[in-house]
């Protein structure tokens, strides 16, 4: 049986990404035992994946934050201990960058990542035993895919299958079906703006959808109530963490979101998404699956419209 540790430790659009690429090494390697290190704050992710063994958590940005704290080196002493209790026959670090070649170099096993040619930081490439090139050119679904079959050796094949269950939300969801609006992400530009997400949902709510506005910060939350503000069946719900969210995100009807990771998770858990693309390029990046649309890109944001119907043809 063997041992495989795969390294994607962040953004939360990234982990999702890789959740393909563990769904085909279990299928090409069955009764392999499969552990993941990520982000504390992304660690639902690989949890919900019905392949993962064992999620080893990683705390880097918190550590950062925090590096001359006693309880951090503590901390970083128990993550050392913790990748090095085991033999891998496979180490796989599929996020290409130094931070996570570093990680990879913690583990014992043959270490496996991108060549110079194929990564963001050619650095990275010298933590590696075995290097392997992946054109640039493919959607991060496919790099990923391509890298661990060629460090597991097989060949691709067939559809994308990101892998991940829940357990049943229907308790926490609105009665009836609803859609979720995702208006938050990390970036000024990729905003849409709330003159056309309140278009959007007064177009869902005389369609008989409930609209649920989640939220990470207080700026997102004053956002999504002002676009909730006056429209039927349009709720902004407290706070809740990512598995909580992906339950609710999991139920829904449909989903339209913003170069956000919750988009990309929604369409990992088979929910109609729409990807409203305004600062960024979706090609290489964007929501990927059989059940996605993107629409728009840098300086193009959709309107309203156009969205509504893309959102219609994919339910």
């Amino acid at each position: 049986m063997p041992r495989i540790l795969f390294v994607k430790t962040s953004s939360l659009g990234d982990v999702v990404h890789h959740c393909p690429a563990v769904s085909d090494a279990a299928r090409a390697l069955p009764g392999a035992a499969i552990d993941w290190v990520v982000e504390e704050a992304f660690s639902a992710v690989p949890a919900m994946h019905r392949s993962v063994r064992r999620v080893i958590p990683v705390a880097l940005r918190r550590w950062r934050a925090r590096a001359w704290s006693p309880a951090v080196w503590r901390e970083i002493g128990t993550f050392r201990r913790t990748l090095a209790a085991e033999r891998y026959d496979y180490v796989v670090d599929t996020q290409g960058l130094v931070k996570s070649a570093t990680i990879a170099a913690l583990a014992k096993g043959e270490r496996h990542g991108l060549d110079r040619a194929s990564t963001r930081e050619p650095l990275a490439a010298r933590f590696y035993h075995r290097r392997h090139r992946v054109p640039r050119a493919l959607h991060a679904v496919e790099r990923n895919r391509r890298l661990t079959a060629a460090a597991l050796g097989y060949a691709v094949q067939g559809p994308c299958d990101y892998g991940l269950s829940i357990a049943d939300s229907r308790a926490k969801t609105p009665l009836g079906p609803y859609a979720v609006l995702l208006t938050m992400t990390s970036r000024a530009d990729k905003l849409w703006p709330e003159a056309r997400w309140r278009e959007l949902a007064r177009g869902l709510a005389v369609r008989g959808l409930r609209l649920l506005l989640p939220w990470g910060s207080e700026a997102e939350r004053a956002r999504c109530e002002r676009v909730a503000a006056g429209i039927e069946g349009a709720s902004v719900p407290p706070r809740m963490p990512l598995d909580e969210l992906a339950g609710v995100l999991g139920a829904a009807r449909c989903a339209a979101g913003v170069d956000t990771g919750l988009a990309h998770l929604a369409v990992a858990l088979g929910v109609p998404t729409l990807g409203i693309y305004c600062g960024s390029d979706p090609e290489l990046t964007g929501l990927y699956g059989a059940r996605a649309k993107n629409l728009g890109g840098p300086a193009a944001p959709p309107a309203a419209g156009e969205v509504l119907a893309a959102l219609e043809g994919l339910c």
